[in-house]
């Protein structure tokens, strides 16, 4: 059953609980609340609970359904601080910018801040994360405070996540521009050969001038190259015309030199504005399926442990209930691996 047309994702998104935890088998809450909008089920939300799906069947006057897993309590990440080594895989795990570290220098969570999504337990390669009862959550006794600060929790959430989203955009960008420089740098056009030759007269007398068929583009280090060798000559010839100021041959190497100069400055100039008002190529719905893959290999990481630990030290219906897991995650996977591949090719 479709929602109203008069409901949008916002309003839907307004209802979930913010973790970015991926455990629905999207990358995110709004994601999710898209793909809601589009028909998908509500029962997807463990962090959300039955509470959320009622409130999302309310809205949708669609029927209520039992969760697909369990649901779960607010959670936070803890970590063992004198274990770890600081291989920063955490922090760029966490969707909400919760980690506070460097590399190979200790990692700390900042407990307000953390969602629970446990999203940083899988890469840790020294297992010293664990996952606790959220203390905000175990600090508020009467159910007023509890929906009081989860409604904080999930405000903070959403808008941490969409920083960190806007930020990770703004770096592929700045990454991408620069490429395009150093590619545009690598096509810009010679100069001609008779005024390169006169330059050399000046600067390097025994170096041959390029020849005139020669139209290979120079690389953005000959640009710098070029400029280094101008200003060594210009400097060259204003010691030349301060002792001989009279002396119209240096007075017009000079100045031609100065020339020189100035049209590489303007072509340099010129290069980096059309970089940054370069079009990019619309990639957000790629983006968004290979952090749905990645959130999804995490999960499956996350089973394949708590499959090892029930069989270690679990009875046969832990063992059952982390297998379920497992073929439940690998599904997620396999699903978000061919969305991905699919929107590749096309």
């Amino acid at each position: 059953m479709s929602a109203s047309a008069s409901i949008t994702v916002t309003d839907i998104d307004r209802l979930l609980p913010q973790t970015q935890c991926g455990k629905c088998g999207h990358p995110g809450c709004r994601p999710y609340a898209e793909a809601i909008l589009e028909g998908e089920a509500i029962n997807r939300c463990p962090p959300g609970g039955d509470a959320t799906v009622v409130q999302l069947a309310t809205l949708l006057k669609r029927p209520t359904l039992p969760l697909e897993m369990d649901a779960e309590s607010p959670k936070a990440a803890v970590i063992r601080e004198e274990e770890c080594i600081g291989c920063t895989k955490c922090i760029k795990a966490c969707p909400v910018d919760a980690i506070l570290g460097a590399a190979k220098q200790m990692h700390t969570v900042i407990e307000a801040e953390c969602t629970g999504c446990e999203l940083c337990v899988a890469p840790c390669p020294v297992d010293c994360i664990d996952i606790i009862a959220h203390p905000g959550w175990q600090a508020a006794h009467i159910e007023n405070d509890q929906d009081l600060w989860l409604a904080r929790r999930a405000e903070q959430g959403r808008r941490r996540f969409e920083h960190r989203n806007a930020r990770l955009e703004r770096q592929r960008q700045e990454k991408e521009a620069r490429r395009r420089a150093r590619m545009q740098a690598r096509r810009e056009p010679v100069e001609p050969a008779a005024q390169t030759g006169q330059v050399a007269s000046t600067s390097t007398p025994s170096t041959p001038p390029p020849a005139a068929g020669n139209t290979r583009p120079p690389a953005a280090g000959n640009t710098r190259a070029r400029k280094a060798a101008l200003s060594a000559t210009i400097r060259r010839l204003e010691k030349r015309l301060a002792a001989a100021p009279d002396d119209a041959d240096t007075q017009s190497a000079l100045q031609h030199a100065r020339q020189q100069m100035a049209n590489l400055q303007t072509q340099s100039e010129a290069i980096a504005d059309s970089t940054s008002t370069a079009d990019h190529a619309p990639t957000s719905s790629l983006n968004s399926l290979r952090i749905a893959r990645s959130a999804a290999k995490q999960r499956l990481a996350l089973a394949n442990r708590q499959l090892a630990h029930a069989r270690r030290q679990g009875g046969p219906e832990d063992i059952a209930a982390a297998q379920t897991l497992v073929e439940r995650a690998e599904k997620t996977w396999q699903d978000a691996c061919q969305a991905l591949d699919n929107a590749e090719r096309h």
